[in-house]
């Protein structure tokens, strides 16, 4: 029995070999596959932009971005990021705390909820803030008669750009919060922490890997969001415009230079992002082969 034992196991050991092995044309074919995809779709198209943009030098691609209404869509994509990843930000930790950390009914519709926005358009949730907040809603005459202003405003773009991004922070943490459990903190409230130092010293630390991670997305996807700022904004020149809007509405004017030159500042910022995230993943990857080796 022994014997057949033996043998079973290293047939089956030479079966798992061959079907997860591949000879090395198979390797290298789907190697130079993926790399023409991201050459094809990826490296070309930026080039493209880049090389539009730079077409009449430099110096006009400075003089487009000096532009008073490209200058003010730059300001407010900056300011919307800068409002509205603070507040995912924490609205993801408490998410991600509330999930991990805590049993209760409900919860897995408050999971559902979090990943709404990744089902639903940008631009049907663009209208339902449009019916929230117009002027034939229910609370649109008594935000017209104090004079509160949310579509066609900073405050619109702000509400759909929160909406639309929500979840980016909190669906990084909860996987993570969850597979820590909750060990860590008992023992530290049991040794007469507060709450607050609990999460300081204890939670943040344990985190902060995953977090700046879905901080980086979240900034890149509410810098780069379109369908529903377009809907919301009302294309307000010099005031309601964000970068994606301007970029549109440049192209729409045959000035290619100026669109592209927009287009191109998204794309370096969106490059910067990508860096960003890869070192991160680079350090998060280094403390987990540390950590496993002590």
């Amino acid at each position: 029995m022994a014997h057949d034992f033996t043998s079973t196991g290293h047939h089956t050991s030479e079966t798992v070999r061959t079907a997860t092995s591949e000879s090395r044309l198979a390797r290298y074919g789907l190697i130079a596959t993926a790399l023409c995809f991201v050459a094809l779709f990826l490296l070309l198209p930026l080039a493209v932009v880049f090389t539009e943009a730079l077409r009449n030098g430099p110096g006009e691609f400075l003089t487009v971005l000096r532009d008073p209404e490209t200058f003010s869509a730059i300001r407010l994509t900056l300011l919307v990021a800068a409002i509205a990843v603070p507040l995912n930000l924490v609205f993801g930790v408490c998410a991600a705390w509330a999930i991990a950390k805590y049993e209760f009914k409900g919860k897995a519709f408050l999971t559902t909820l979090i990943d709404l926005p990744f089902s639903v358009s940008p631009v049907v949730s663009g209208l339902i803030f449009v019916l929230l907040f117009g002027s034939h809603s229910l609370i649109g005459p008594w935000l017209q008669s104090h004079g509160i202003q949310i579509l066609f405003a900073v405050p619109g773009i702000v509400i759909a750009t929160v909406f639309i991004t929500f979840p980016f922070v909190a669906r990084e943490l909860i996987p993570l919060m969850q597979e820590q459990g909750t060990s860590d903190e008992e023992a530290a409230l049991s040794l007469g922490a507060s709450g607050w130092q609990t999460f300081w010293y204890v939670t943040l630390p344990n985190i902060k890997w995953g977090l700046l991670y879905g901080v980086l997305l979240c900034n890149a996807r509410a810098m780069g969001e379109f369908g529903a700022v377009s809907v919301v904004s009302g294309h307000i020149r010099g005031l309601t415009n964000t970068m994606p809007l301007q970029v549109e509405i440049l192209y729409n004017e045959y000035n290619f230079v100026a669109a592209f030159a927009v287009a191109a500042l998204l794309a370096l910022l969106a490059l910067v992002t990508l860096i960003l995230k890869t070192l991160l993943e680079m350090k998060f990857s280094a403390q987990i082969a540390a950590s496993r080796r002590h």
